[in-house]
């Protein structure tokens, strides 16, 4: 269902783009990880299996697909450095997670920066 290798080349670019953006090596993000399904007991599932794993899975939310079918994904929270092979880690559990429950795993994302300027 989920494509690892793409996962995993998204994930080494995000990192890369970090690094260029002026991240320091040593510095903690709180790191995101987002699942998706029109399905919401498969998706609460996928949550209570990451929770397992020691992930802070925040509350799902609802939204509207292209067609106006509803669909619902949440964030599965760590924190880390923006290191290649931890976050290969990561991306692998999920996605293994993901493909067991049958849900879409959209990869990760991060903020930086002054939380103050958003």
């Amino acid at each position: 269902m989920n494509d690892l290798e793409a996962l995993l080349a998204q994930s080494d670019e995000t990192v890369d783009v970090l690094i260029e953006a002026g991240l320091e090596a040593d510095e903690e993000l709180e790191i995101e990880h987002h699942l998706v399904s029109a399905d919401f007991s498969k998706l609460e599932k996928a949550a209570v299996e990451l929770v397992k794993l020691g992930y802070h899975v925040e509350d799902a939310e609802e939204f509207d697909l292209d067609d106006g079918q509803p669909a619902y994904y949440f964030a599965a929270l760590t924190y880390c450095v923006a290191d290649k092979a931890i976050l290969a880690a990561q991306t692998r559990e999920i996605t293994e997670v993901a493909n067991a429950c049958s849900v879409e795993y959209d990869g990760w994302g991060t903020f930086i920066g002054d939380e103050e300027e958003e």
